[in-house]
């Protein structure tokens, strides 16, 4: 079988947290990205859904979605299998994995948890760990249809992505409001945690996703930045972060769970 390896220059910082456990893996796979440039709707590329990977050119979900896969995939600290990487993708983005059609791939965040946490290769943090609750309103996609131009030429792509908001706006979820959130984290937000940014956006659930990077004691944001227009580790805490930006009122921490192989 093909094997990826991953020879760029890495920092002594990252090649001591390979010794480490799989969430700060999720963390060095992430660190691989540093540098590469945003680019959205990579995905949106095909006329028919398809698993399009892209790992020279990322969102903060995507971004997201390939370190993730790289550390399921993960043969030993630096290398990974290719078909595994592959598989792992699909089953990430994808409802039980399975491409069947646009409406088949987690477009929205708490979806994406969801189905994460259903096969058994995330867990939810929060859940355990904040009493706070928040339910929302998830009707972005279906009423900002020019957004999407695969919702503009498919009713029925439509009505399936009006079924997954509506079942999705039924459930509440656990949070961490962004006001309990210092500037040095908390002891149950590891390295390496997916940090899922909670919006008060119309109709949004989750607006922005990257991953925990403790700096000189300071819990940071390593991700996909639209503004920035590349993968980088957020100059200011967080919790600073949050603050400045009206429309980020919270966050959800997902961790990456050890996982065997997956069917390809």
């Amino acid at each position: 079988m093909k094997k990826i390896f991953f020879s760029v220059g890495l920092s002594l910082l990252c090649i001591a947290l390979y010794a480490q456990e799989q969430s700060t893996l999720m963390l060095s796979n992430g660190l691989k990205f540093l540098g590469t440039p945003y680019i959205a709707h990579t995905l949106d590329v095909n006329s028919q859904e398809s698993l399009v990977i892209n790992c020279d050119e990322v969102d903060c979900t995507t971004f997201v979605e390939y370190a993730l896969a790289m550390t399921l995939a993960a043969e030993n600290v630096n290398t990974i299998n290719e078909n595994d990487f592959i598989a792992w993708v699909q089953k990430i983005r994808y409802r039980d994995g399975k491409i069947d059609g646009y409406a088949s791939r987690l477009h929205y965040l708490s979806d994406w948890i969801q189905n994460g946490v259903y096969q058994g290769f995330l867990t939810d943090v929060t859940y355990k760990q904040s009493p706070h609750m928040l339910r929302t309103e998830i009707n972005f996609m279906s009423t900002h249809p020019n957004l999407y131009k695969q919702l503009l030429r498919s009713a029925q792509d439509m009505n399936k992505i009006k079924a997954i908001e509506k079942n999705l706006s039924e459930k509440e979820i656990h949070y961490l409001p962004k006001d309990k959130l210092p500037i040095n984290g908390l002891p149950w937000i590891q390295n390496g945690d997916i940090l899922a940014i909670t919006t008060n956006t119309p109709g949004l659930d989750i607006c922005h996703v990257g991953i925990a990077f403790y700096v000189q004691g300071k819990l940071c944001l390593l991700h996909a930045s639209s503004s920035e227009k590349k993968v980088l580790v957020s100059r200011i805490a967080l919790s600073h972060m949050m603050k400045s930006n009206e429309k980020w009122t919270g966050l959800r921490v997902i961790r990456v769970k050890k996982a065997g192989k997956t069917e390809h």
